[in-house]
């Protein structure tokens, strides 16, 4: 058991399921801010007269900072403590979101959200933590299947949402997401009040020295970006292959693509179940890699009718959920020590936004150059070596 579960049973504090769905809700409403960027991507370029390179930059910002400061916003959870970077994490997306909505160009845009970003990335660094601080042995590894929904719920939560974008507009949409973040911010402080998550003072340049150094770290963040390079090197263009495949228009193939990624909640969920009844995590894993490569031959590699490849959509979406819950899972055993899950899982996560950036970008330059099928090969290699990363897993703990 973490120092840090220690810490909560010498507190007193009463946990279950309550808290647990609690802290989900904080990844779930974190996630918003993921998704409300292209689901009002149009509005806003009408309204600030944006190119459309300038606007992609609005949907990359959140890898970006991930990419460049996931082990830092961890090495900061293990320092001040998870309970506090949660909530500071939903208090900074508030204020993020109320100054993009004031935003009269794309440079504040931008620089809101740059700082949405690191809102975003403190609580879901933070949050796993709190999740295995009051999660017991036996429920451990549904509770992490519980928080790996936050980011499928999230997203397509806020894609529903969009359709309110006519009566709010952008800017009311931006107000409404701080209100929430604000609201969540002091319920969840509220809810885990008494949860003893604050760690010792230590030096830090040592905790980052020690997570470096590690084998696990490494080959968790790696894992994490074969994952989603090649499951958004098709998932991330998915609204524009239904509206090739399907004729669908941009609604229908918004609300096509929210369905596709909510039910990778039932992968998620599955995992747990799984886990729990003594399914190893290297079985999980190579199952979930090898349907990534499927997915691409089965969406875009073959020629098949656009109602079957996107029942295929359907299917491997909520069997590959189980990749990033296993993940999640072993995170606590391949962390170094501890005390340094929170900098394992903030380096699992920079890992997780590398993928987010280079997956699309391979794959759009395939696709622009050799057509949607070039990209199935790609997706089928980034699995081989993830499978290859599995394998070089030890087990621990």
């Amino acid at each position: 058991m973490s120092a840090v579960a220690a810490a909560v049973r010498a507190s007193g504090a009463v946990r279950g399921w309550p808290t647990i769905l609690l802290v989900v809700g904080a990844g779930i409403v974190s996630a918003f801010q993921v998704g409300k960027a292209p689901a009002a991507l149009e509005t806003v370029r009408a309204d600030l007269g944006l190119d459309l390179s300038t606007a992609s930059w609005l949907l990359s910002a959140f890898a970006v900072v991930g990419a460049v400061s996931g082990i830092a916003i961890g090495i900061g959870a293990d320092h001040v403590g998870a309970r506090r970077m949660a909530v500071g994490g939903l208090l900074l997306q508030a204020a993020a979101s109320v100054a993009g909505a004031a935003a009269g160009d794309a440079t504040l845009l931008l620089a809101s959200r740059v700082v949405e970003g690191l809102g975003f990335l403190a609580v879901v660094v933070a949050a796993p933590a709190l999740v295995v601080a009051v999660a017991q042995d036996d429920r451990r590894s549904r509770a992490i299947a519980a928080w790996g929904t936050f980011m499928p719920v999230g997203i397509a939560g806020v894609m529903v949402a969009a359709l309110l974008l006519p009566l709010v507009g952008w800017r009311g949409f931006w107000l409404g997401n701080a209100a929430i973040l604000a609201g969540y911010a002091g319920l969840l402080a509220v809810g885990t009040r008494g949860l003893a998550t604050d760690a010792e003072p230590r030096p830090i340049g040592p905790d980052v020295a020690a997570v470096l150094a590690a084998r696990g770290p490494w080959l968790l963040a790696g894992l994490f970006a074969c994952f989603t390079g090649g499951f958004f090197a098709l998932f991330g263009f998915l609204p524009t292959i239904l509206s090739e495949r399907l004729a669908a228009g941009p609604g229908a193939a918004s609300l096509l693509t929210a369905l596709a990624v909510v039910v990778n909640v039932v992968g998620n969920l599955g995992c747990g179940w799984l886990l729990a009844r003594g399914v190893g995590h290297r079985m999980l894993l190579v199952a979930g890699f090898v349907l990534v490569a499927a997915a691409g031959f089965g969406i875009v590699g073959v020629d098949l009718p656009g109602w079957l490849a996107y029942a295929v959509c359907l299917a491997v979406s909520a069997a590959v959920g189980v990749v990033p819950v296993a993940l999640f899972d072993l995170a606590p055993a391949q962390a170094p020590r501890p005390e340094l899950l929170g900098a394992t899982i903030g380096f699992l996560m920079q890992g997780n936004n590398v993928g987010l950036l280079a997956g699309p970008a391979v794959a759009g330059a395939l696709a622009e150059t050799a057509g949607w099928a070039s990209v199935a090969p790609f997706i089928a290699v980034v699995a081989a070596v993830a499978i290859g990363l599995v394998f070089a897993l030890r087990r621990r703990g």
